[in-house]
């Protein structure tokens, strides 16, 4: 299952953007506000869980500054990968839009679709507000 949020604009260059999103720690600033847990793993990777959602923890898989972020399940039950294109505006500006690449039964697709969407959008504002 493929999903893509909406593209943004975020008032930092694209290598700050890019910098803000290779430290994952950061990732709890943007994490919406039903989020019930978030925990470090490593400097690489965390653990974070939405209301009425099982844990789910990603890790830091890839970064080719200043275009793209990478971040990865840590699971293999079901794996997937979001991945954060980013594209300069000016100097100071950059867009940002958020790519879901996941293999899910159909079933388990149908489910998600709608919170992803709305997940991966809430980043993207949280992003926007930066």
């Amino acid at each position: 299952m493929k999903l893509n949020s909406k593209r943004v604009q975020v008032q930092k260059s694209a290598d700050a953007l890019c910098d803000f999103l290779g430290n994952v720690s950061n990732f709890e600033k943007l994490m919406p506000e039903n989020t019930t847990k978030f925990e470090m793993l490593s400097d690489k990777s965390f653990v974070f869980a939405l209301k009425g959602m099982p844990d789910i923890a990603l890790e830091l898989k890839e970064i080719q500054k200043p275009n793209k972020v990478v971040l990865g399940s840590v699971s293999d039950n079901i794996p997937f990968t979001i991945t954060g294109n980013i594209q300069e505006v000016s100097e100071n500006e950059a867009s940002i839009e958020l790519l879901f690449d996941g293999k899910l039964n159909a079933m388990m697709a149908i489910m998600a679709k709608s919170p992803l969407s709305k997940f991966m959008d809430k980043l993207t504002d949280n992003l926007q507000k930066l």
